[in-house]
């Protein structure tokens, strides 16, 4: 299989999940300044690039002999801004009118298509890390924390469906906070500084959320951020979200004093 691997823990984890599933070869793509270069050891061959180099990435994948592939992991969003777009990927911007996530990497799915390539769910032998509704870790939460959940829960789809981002924070039935294009841990930076302490931050999926890319994703990172930022309420959306290292995010939990709820 082909790993199309972005920053964080994400790439790293889904090769351990592809392994224990049984693949027994794995070829990533891996891109400078991002991807953690403990990629090198852990897939069994790696190209870097830049990003942006959307041939190079296809020739690879094609020489490596891979038919099935999957997206893992982020890039930063200053990144995105930086492109050194090859040929290739300049022809694939030229033909695009809006230029977002689901447009962006939807185009990528498509030259991979094109090339013999399917492009798997990102959750792709990591579906045990998907969790149903229910509380998931720290303090159980109150009633009415549960109560400004679902009030942010109903801000953030609508957000999402409009396409300014994926999360909102909130306090005392408040908006502080919309998640736009700087992501989900500046947000509640952002937001819980507005709110003193005590506020809830929500992310969601977008409508028909394409499981093949831009999954929403937390991991521990996520949990100290929250707890650096006085969220004390951190709520997913259920069947949605992917946790990482889902163990030491359950004890971090409880040693920041930040709950974790699925809703939805």
């Amino acid at each position: 299989m082909g790993l199309i691997a972005g920053r964080g823990d994400y790439p790293l984890e889904w090769i351990e999940a592809a392994r224990r599933a049984g693949v027994s070869r794995i070829a990533a793509c891996a891109f400078e300044g991002e991807t953690d270069p403990a990629i090198g050891r852990a897939a069994d061959e790696v190209a870097w690039m830049r990003v942006g180099q959307l041939g190079r990435m296809l020739e690879h994948l094609k020489a490596s002999g891979v038919t099935r592939a999957v997206m893992a992991g982020q890039i930063r969003p200053k990144n995105l801004f930086d492109l050194r777009p090859d040929i290739k990927a300049l022809m694939l911007l030229a033909r695009l009118p809006e230029r977002n996530a689901e447009t962006l990497f939807g185009a990528i799915a498509n030259e991979l298509a094109a090339a013999g390539i399917e492009l798997a769910p990102a959750t792709t032998f990591m579906e045990d890390r998907v969790p149903g509704p229910g509380w998931r870790a720290g303090p159980r939460p109150k009633a009415r924390a549960l109560r400004e959940a679902e009030f942010g829960f109903r801000i953030a789809k609508e957000i999402s469906r409009l396409d300014i981002g994926q999360a909102v924070v909130v306090k005392n039935g408040t908006v502080l906070a919309v998640e736009a294009f700087e992501g989900t841990n500046d947000l509640m930076r952002r937001g819980g500084a507005l709110g003193h302490g005590g506020a809830v931050a929500v992310k969601v999926s977008k409508p028909a959320q394409d499981m093949r890319f831009d999954v929403p994703v937390i991991g521990p990172r996520t949990l100290e951020v929250a707890a650096e930022s006085g969220i004390a309420l951190l709520a997913i959306e259920a069947r949605k979200t992917l946790i990482l290292r889902m163990e030491a995010l359950t004890e971090l939990a409880s040693r920041l004093r930040v709950s974790l709820v699925a809703i939805g």
